[in-house]
């Protein structure tokens, strides 16, 4: 149907769906919910007596799930960096190792893995290279996280880096440049455009699989509230702390990864 002007209703006259929207279809009443919960959680946290001491117990283990994430994120990056970069390599060998290694690692449950390299892998190789003193479980948790996230992270490097149209890089060829600094200087940089979001999410999936850890007798927040509910029976409010916790730090770093991700695509916008 059409009016008298012949333009169908709804429409622009580009044929465009008309933008115009109620306040309350655009209002975020997600963020709201959460808002909320987390509110109502944080009064129940700050008010009674139980809650509170369960947050004074399970708290102090914030400091070690964050600075293991920090660790474990900046040697899962270097390592997909490099294996991303192999599965593109005309190399055979640094092909073939590495995409033997993304596929190993991800054919694998994440908590086998774990128990896997900080139990037996770890404890090998610093038998075998003649080294006393055993490494310690905090960075037994922190190297199997990085490994396991590093194969993760190598699709998505390899992922950006295919993304970018083959004529950069013969671009950069033809200014002089190695096939090294072309990648270094030329590709990579316009790649890390598409990589930002996925590896954000990376990162806040490394935060909170710390959780894992705990299985490791690591003290982080997850361990914690074990160790205290085990003592205490008091399940409800350790669980509930735990995971308003949790939502504070997912949240605070979502947030913050969105900024990053604003600014830098700020000038492919403004192309556009």
């Amino acid at each position: 149907m059409t009016d008298i002007s012949g333009q169908v209703p709804g429409l622009s006259a580009s044929g465009r769906r008309s933008e115009d929207k109620a306040w309350w279809e655009e209002f975020p009443w997600w963020g709201t919910i959460i808002a909320l919960v987390m509110v109502g959680m944080a009064i129940k946290i700050f008010v009674d007596e139980d809650y509170d001491e369960a947050w004074s117990r399970i708290w102090p283990g914030v400091w070690l799930t964050i600075t293991t994430t920090l660790y474990a994120f900046g040697i899962a990056f270097g390592l997909g960096l490099l294996a991303g970069i192999g599965q593109i390599s005309h190399n055979v060998f640094a092909h073939n190792i590495s995409r033997a290694y993304v596929e190993l690692i991800r054919g694998i449950p994440i908590l086998p893995l774990i128990f896997t390299v900080a139990l037996v892998i770890v404890p090998d190789l610093t038998r075998s290279m003649g080294l006393a003193n055993s490494v310690p479980t905090k960075w037994r948790a922190i190297i199997a996280l990085s490994l396991i996230y590093g194969a993760y992270m190598a699709e998505i490097f390899r992922g950006g880096i295919q993304s970018v149209p083959p004529g950069q890089m013969e671009a950069g060829r033809s200014l002089g440049l190695s096939q090294r600094q072309t990648m270094r200087s030329v590709v990579i940089p316009q790649a890390m455009r598409a990589i930002i979001p996925p590896l954000g999410n990376d990162f806040i999936a490394i935060l909170k699989d710390t959780s894992l850890l705990s299985v490791l007798g690591v003290l982080e927040l997850t361990r914690n509230a074990r160790q205290f509910s085990a003592s205490s029976f008091k399940f409800r409010e350790t669980y509930f702390t735990l995971t308003f916790i949790y939502l504070v730090l997912v949240i605070g770093l979502s947030l913050l990864l969105g900024q990053v991700e604003k600014i830098m695509t700020k000038d492919r916008k403004g192309q556009r």
